[in-house]
């Protein structure tokens, strides 16, 4: 436990101590956001607002990670997915800087790279204990062994979580903030699970590999916060929001948890699925059901504050996630003694 409190503290301070530094640099650079024409019309301010702090939070995670880490297959699993997904994040970033306008990287080619994210995920885990194409659903407790459709299952899990995490990044503090309560609830989930792992001594290590980078992210995220606050000095850009979406689901399907996505990850879901709303409706009736998708906009178009409407997030994120945490504790403790 010493390493997870150690982790998360160091990455705080890191992101925190580099975080000025690190934004004058993104100024100078000219490593600017570019607002979309048709967003709310309040956004343009934010115009050129420095982005990429997602470099931030990885930077402040992988330092105390790779020093404190005990190195098992689903630390580096975790981490590798994360990378990953933050590197496509990095490319649509850096793409949409080069070009000044809002388009970065393709959403066919943002698929495909998924996907070999997925690959290499789905290579691994079949090198880790305890990870199979099994799936638990609790309260009906119903063990599925999806076999071969595990594979597409897994790509939709890291997909959908990373474009929900995506879509939520679009007001000062909100993906940020609800992706550490997110994060705090996997954290929990390792940590009890580490512990009923066995007597002390004789403890799994991949529970607390997935613990201490657990820990070690939250933390940077929360040092990204102290400058992501309304008005923020930095987005975290796609690069952020990837990463985390793709810490979020790697962090699922390790701790064979996948179902309580619906819970952890419902304020993501609720994102996604209201432009799917809205898409459809358009297409099919020609009228709007939210006046602006996704629906954190919708709230903006009402005349609510971004703080008002992060906060509000917040608390339902938080509601959703006491609700996964539950169930876990009450249907997948037993299979952890």
């Amino acid at each position: 436990m010493v390493r997870v409190l150690i982790a998360g503290l160091v990455a705080m301070v890191i992101a925190v101590v580099i975080g000025p530094a690190f934004i004058d640099w993104l100024r100078r650079r000219g490593v600017g956001q570019q607002i979309r024409a048709e967003g709310p019309a309040g956004h343009i301010v934010k115009q050129g607002t420095p982005t990429m702090g997602g470099l931030l939070i990885l930077f402040a995670t992988l330092a105390p990670f790779l020093l404190l880490s005990v190195h098992t297959l689903s630390g580096w699993t975790v981490m590798g997915v994360a990378l990953g997904c933050g590197l496509i994040g990095f490319l649509d970033d850096f793409l949409k800087v080069r070009r000044r306008r809002s388009l970065g990287l393709p959403g066919r080619w943002k698929m495909a790279l998924l996907l070999a994210v997925t690959v290499g995920m789905a290579i691994a885990i079949h090198h880790i204990p305890g990870v199979d194409t099994k799936i638990y659903v609790p309260i009906l407790d119903w063990h599925v062994n999806l076999s071969y459709a595990f594979y597409p299952f897994l790509f939709l899990v890291i997909a959908g979580t990373v474009n929900g995490v995506n879509l939520t990044d679009g007001l000062d503090g909100l993906a940020a903030g609800t992706s550490i309560i997110s994060l705090l609830t996997f954290l929990s989930i390792a940590v009890i699970s580490w512990i009923r792992s066995g007597a002390p001594g004789h403890r799994s290590g991949t529970y607390l590999d997935l613990a201490i980078f657990g820990a070690a992210l939250i933390g940077g995220t929360i040092g990204f916060l102290w400058f992501n606050a309304h008005p923020a000095e930095v987005f975290m850009g796609d690069t952020g929001s990837m990463a985390l979406g793709g810490a979020l689901a790697a962090f699922a399907v390790l701790t064979k948890t996948e179902v309580l996505l619906i819970f952890i990850g419902g304020i993501y879901a609720m994102e996604a699925l209201s432009v799917i709303i809205q898409v459809i409706s358009f297409k099919r009736t020609g009228k709007r059901v939210f006046l602006m998708a996704p629906i954190h906009h919708h709230f903006e178009m009402k005349a609510w504050s971004e703080t008002k409407i992060m906060v509000r997030f917040w608390i339902i994120c938080a509601i959703l996630c006491a609700i996964g945490f539950v169930l876990y504790y009450r249907y997948y403790l037993r299979f952890r003694l």
